[in-house]
């Protein structure tokens, strides 16, 4: 029997260069495939991994692994689906996540679709996170489960996934911590064994983000009005419901702010540029506590602010996913309208998962909180899991 074909993402970081590793142990033929995603470098920190160094670095990993290497140029569809779309969420006043949308637009949509054409069975990827596969009522169903390294767990980011990618995909390094992938790359002489993980846009390398935004975003000078925690709008007595809808709709909806409301305590150079939770960047002295981002006007051009990162402005319990933006990873657990599920859910990568519960109702998906979740911010993803397997996930409304 011919050995299966892998083609593996290899990113020239010691993460995915493991994973080529493994995947050869394991008796696949493996090809190494680097994408380039990105050819202005003027926007990037040049010292920090340009995709030049990194194209490199995966070359001589595949030599030493004796592997087949290539390149392919996916720019074109890159700039298309993420940073088109990034500006978009931007000026509309979200905060995109381009993480979750480029292994759902890119690594496994386009970079797939190479993969197949070069003939291969699977795509792997050096995310920590892995894959099971059950039986139920006779069909394969697909798990994505939490990697083993809880401190590295990648699961969020292919929260977007769909069973089609899911059967062909393949995470080997999903059962390793990441000391053991150090270790490994180390004993096999690898050049990235040592190499920092990388920041910033998945295959761009570190991006200057306000100055990346700047380039298409113009700036425009805006105030920035520092609301206090005695406001009326968050003292406002809780009414009594009809329903579990209207009172999950009630404690979704955030405060509407305006300039009367508070005090002018800074100038900004737009408010696209800055995110919900956002601390750093404000220049903005002389308060008790520092200031963090509660709300951004896009259209008015103005940043709300509140002291203390227990600020009630940050603070919320209920959050809503309209059906369109809604993603089940296991379409056979989807709810139905009126159905609900407990669940443990995270707003952000590396946040501590937290108990909620879903409701379903025919405009989308309420997530309730346990706890109050500070910066539930819109454009980003919610992830849901059943113990440690990501079954679904939605665009923050």
């Amino acid at each position: 029997m011919k050995n299966k074909r892998v083609i593996v993402g290899l990113s020239g970081g010691v993460d995915s260069s493991v994973a080529a590793y493994v995947l050869k142990e394991q008796g696949y033929e493996v090809i190494g495939l680097f994408m380039k995603n990105w050819h202005d470098d003027s926007v990037t920190i040049s010292d920090e991994c340009p995709w030049l160094e990194d194209s490199n670095d995966a070359m001589l990993v595949a030599d030493k692994l004796g592997i087949p290497f290539q390149t392919v140029d996916l720019s074109v569809q890159y700039k298309e689906r993420i940073v088109d779309y990034m500006f978009k969420e931007y000026e509309n006043g979200r905060t995109p996540n381009p993480d979750v949308l480029c292994n759902r637009e890119i690594k496994f949509d386009v970079f797939m679709d190479i993969a197949l054409e070069l003939g291969a069975d699977y795509v792997a990827t050096g995310h920590y996170c892995r894959k099971a596969t059950i039986q139920k009522e006779g069909k394969d169903v697909h798990q994505l489960l939490a990697g083993v390294d809880t401190n590295k767990d990648q699961s969020y980011f292919l929260c977007q996934l769909s069973q089609q990618q899911l059967v062909k995909a393949l995470f080997p390094i999903g059962e390793l911590t990441k000391p053991e992938v150090r270790g490994i790359a180390n004993s096999q002489d690898l050049i990235t064994a040592e190499k920092k993980d990388s920041q910033g846009l998945c295959f761009i390398g570190k991006v200057r983000l306000p100055e990346f935004l700047q380039q298409q975003l113009k700036p425009k000078e805006g105030v920035i009005v520092e609301i206090s925690d005695t406001l009326d709008a968050y003292h406002k007595p809780i009414p009594c419901f009809d329903s579990k809808t209207s009172e999950l709709a009630f404690h979704s909806t955030k405060p509407e702010y305006s300039l009367s409301q508070g005090r002018v305590v800074g100038k900004h150079q737009g408010a696209h540029y800055f995110t919900k939770g956002q601390r750093k960047g404000l220049a903005v002295g002389g308060t008790k506590e520092p200031l963090f981002v509660i709300e951004t006007d896009v259209n008015e051009n103005v940043i709300y602010t509140g002291q203390g990162k227990n600020h009630p402005g940050l603070l919320r319990s209920v959050l809503f996913v309209n059906n369109e933006e809604l993603h089940w990873v296991r379409e056979d657990l989807a709810l139905a309208d009126g159905e609900t599920m407990e669940v443990n859910a995270r707003i952000r990568y590396r946040q501590p998962l937290e108990k909620g519960t879903l409701y379903k109702v025919d405009s989308g998906l309420y997530v309730e909180f346990e706890n109050k979740q500070s910066a539930i911010t819109e454009g980003q993803f919610v992830a849901w899991y059943i113990d440690e397997e990501l079954i679904g996930s939605g665009v923050i409304s």
